[in-house]
């Protein structure tokens, strides 16, 4: 049996990596569309689309996402938006009688000063970050959603919450890119123009967790195929979601040192402790996901590698953002 697979979001980088997952396999028929295509936004053409289109899988990656500039520049956006998504896509799906969808939430649900690593009950324990809580807000809003339908009209319909992610196709804008296609592009661009020297802002002493996209995707599709046996067995109905990561973190400092290395960048790293360092550390628990049976494969190494490697050969695309 074909099963039709609808990847919301198949532009995204989470989306591309998922689709290049599956494409190679013969018993999945992917179902894609473009912005042009399909406005998530419009509950119509979304229930129109399930209607006709048949599907039997949902893997829900669609979402408007930006840094810390972008989420204070535009909150009303970012909540408005990713509910309006989630919420049209999952009702639709289960007015279509879709009984599997898997939704792709982030790590920045959790309370700002939650216990280290970062455990799936520590959801809605305490206060958010401020700088992105209404992008927040509505990913929770999604696994709630997830969790509300199953309890209600018993639906299989599964959440996962990654790390920092990045890697092909990741956004390397000048201003708008997180910590490691900034840096990546900085440190290609000192490497080009000699510069002696690159400022990163703050100690370089806060923590960070990463994990390449690649393997987020094989993370989605294998929490998609479990037994709804297995998956309850390690999940509960009101505490559903699992954290996606690599349950390893490394200083600002020593990641910067391994994009060096892997950029060829010789220069001195100056740290300016004069710059907010933001949270001093940010990881993920992944005890549950490792007892269901996965583990990442991608140090972050050979990870940055790849990454740069994809970053150097779209160098004409990525120029202009």
């Amino acid at each position: 049996m074909v099963l039709r697979v609808f990847v919301a979001g198949h532009n995204g980088m989470v989306g591309r990596a998922i689709i290049r997952r599956l494409e190679n396999d013969a018993n999945i028929e992917l179902i894609t569309r473009s912005r042009q295509e399909l406005d998530l936004l419009s509950q119509r053409d979304v229930q129109r689309f399930f209607e006709t289109e048949k599907i039997d899988q949902v893997y829900l990656a669609a979402a408007k996402v930006g840094g810390i500039h972008a989420n204070n520049e535009q909150p009303a956006e970012f909540i408005y938006e990713n509910l309006m998504i989630e919420t049209n896509i999952i009702h639709a799906a289960h007015l279509a009688n879709i009984q599997k969808l898997l939704f792709l939430g982030s790590s920045c649900i959790y309370p700002k000063n939650a216990d280290q690593p970062m455990t799936e009950d520590a959801l809605l324990t305490g206060v958010l970050e401020p700088t992105n809580e209404p992008y927040a807000i509505a990913k929770i809003a999604g696994i709630k959603m997830c969790e509300s339908y199953n309890r209600q009209y018993d639906r299989d319909y599964r959440s996962v919450m990654p790390t920092n992610l990045y890697g092909s196709h990741d956004n390397y804008h000048a201003e708008n890119a997180h910590v490691i296609p900034a840096l990546l592009r900085r440190f290609h661009e000192a490497v080009e123009a000699k510069t002696p020297e690159i400022v990163i802002w703050g100690s370089g002493k806060p923590m960070r967790e990463f994990l390449h996209v690649d393997d987020m995707a094989a993370a989605s599709i294998f929490v998609m195929n479990l037994s709804s046996e297995t998956y309850g067995k390690h999940t509960l109905p009101m505490l559903s979601h699992i954290n996606v990561g690599t349950g390893v973190d490394c200083t600002i400092r020593e990641l910067a040192e391994t994009i060096a290395k892997v950029t060829g960048f010789t220069g001195e790293l100056v740290f300016d402790t004069s710059k907010p360092d933001g949270t001093k550390r940010k990881l993920l628990d992944t005890s549950r996901l490792a007892a269901l049976g996965w583990t990442y494969g991608i140090n972050l190494e050979k990870g940055l590698t790849l990454a740069y490697k994809w970053f150097a050969a779209n160098q004409e695309t990525i120029r202009g953002k």
